[in-house]
């Protein structure tokens, strides 16, 4: 047997194992006695219903990967790619339009496939919950515009890399890497004004005793920044967030307007003050090096296997090409990915600790922030009592309790 194609399926396999393992360890690691930290907010009948939706959620993702390995693995070993290869083919556009095409295809084929399942998740589980605020029209919306969104820049992307190494020679993954690594922080800069408002409404928080406290918080961090955002989360999901954007001068703090409803002046003050700890700590900034890192050496891997008759033959292709390559390479690549993306999950974990003291320190209510914690938990029915191995190989945050035990111990 091709010995890429052994990969790829173990691969495949394997990484399908260690979540589904995963998954069964955090389920019989659920608690049936409420966590004493949590007994000031938390009711017997909401933790129940959290514990519930964390079976339901899990189940459902277990039905969604097994379905998902079944149909990769056969269409990569009925010779699918080729086939699409040679619908795309047949319109006769030159490497680029035929890659388009070909990228297209399986780029609808899959949205067409996950539609049931998203609208399962939107409209069964997360409305059984009360979490779900979606309608059928922002739900077909949301599909276009990321579909497009995705065709357009994506598309964009993808021919860049066709061109560059169809007519670079050796040097061609360089020529991707810095490509691509000016486009990523151009989109940084741009996102939050051009891209995002295309999904939610962005309004300026409004005068008040919130945005007072939080421009005074600001003023004393010497934190420069275009304003504080209130996003209208409330038209997709009960469920409340808070979260930082852009760079430079376009950097600004969006605060869900479910979670303005749900929590004190202080609180949300605390909630800024973490996400300000990333800024001032240079989380993003570390980010931003490291994904940069990452593409190049990424880029210098796929420019080995460009072309490897090998790895098309483990696909059953007719004809060699760049863009075909790309995905495959992907396969190949997966191992690599899942490491990385373990390691870069751990480093967001420390990453979230480091701005909890932060916040902590230069804003010095450290009960607002614990509160703010225990709310946004009991709000979004969040698991209190993940698997370790869970929290490893799925966690970019720390679990709450371990949050809220290190901010007391620090106010200690």
């Amino acid at each position: 047997m091709n010995i890429y194609l052994v990969i790829i399926i173990a691969a495949l396999v394997i990484n399908y194992a260690l979540s589904a393992t995963a998954a069964w360890l955090n389920l019989k690691n659920i608690s049936e006695e409420l966590p004493d930290e949590f007994k000031d907010v938390y009711d017997s009948e909401r933790y129940r219903k959290s514990q519930q939706y964390l079976r339901e959620t899990t189940a459902f993702g277990l039905v969604h990967d097994t379905f998902y390995l079944i149909l990769i693995l056969a269409f990569i070993l009925l010779g699918g790619f080729n086939y699409v290869d040679s619908i795309a083919r047949q319109a006769g556009y030159g490497s680029i339009g035929t890659g388009l095409i070909f990228a297209g295809i399986l780029l609808v084929a899959s949205q067409l496939i996950e539609i049931p399942f998203s609208a399962w998740s939107t409209f069964v589980i997360e409305e059984k919950f009360g979490f779900n605020r979606t309608t059928v029209a922002t739900f077909v919306s949301d599909l276009i515009k990321g579909l497009v969104l995705t065709m357009l820049i994506g598309g964009f992307i993808f021919a860049g890399i066709i061109w560059f190494f169809e007519t670079s020679g050796p040097a061609a993954w360089v020529y991707c890497w810095v490509a691509l690594s000016i486009f990523q922080i151009m989109l940084m800069f741009v996102a939050p004004v051009l891209i995002m408002p295309i999904f939610n409404k962005f309004e300026p928080l409004e005068d008040g005793k919130l945005k007072r406290s939080i421009m005074e918080y600001a003023r004393k961090e010497n934190f420069k920044m275009q304003g504080v955002f209130k996003m209208d989360g409330s038209k997709r999901s009960s469920k409340s967030n808070a979260f930082f954007t852009g760079f430079g001068k376009f950097k600004r703090i969006v605060l869900f307007d479910t979670l303005i409803q749900r929590h004190t002046v202080e609180e949300l003050t605390a909630i800024i003050a973490h996400e300000m700890g990333h800024y001032k700590l240079k989380h993003i900034l570390k980010g931003i090096v490291r994904s940069i890192l990452m593409a190049g050496f990424t880029f210098w891997l796929l420019s080995l296997l460009i072309g490897n008759p090998g790895l098309f033959e483990a696909f059953s292709m007719e004809h060699i090409s760049v863009y075909a390559s790309l995905f495959f390479f992907g396969f190949l690549y997966a191992p690599i990915g899942m490491v990385t993306g373990i390691i870069d999950k751990a480093i967001s974990r420390k990453h979230e600790f480091e701005a909890d003291r932060y916040a902590v320190e230069s804003y010095g209510h450290p009960e607002a922030m614990i509160s703010a914690l225990k709310k946004l938990s009991v709000d979004n029915l969040s698991n209190l009592t993940p698997h370790p191995f869970m929290v490893f190989l799925e966690y970019s945050h720390p679990p709450v309790l371990e949050r809220i035990k290190a901010i007391r111990q620090l106010s200690a």
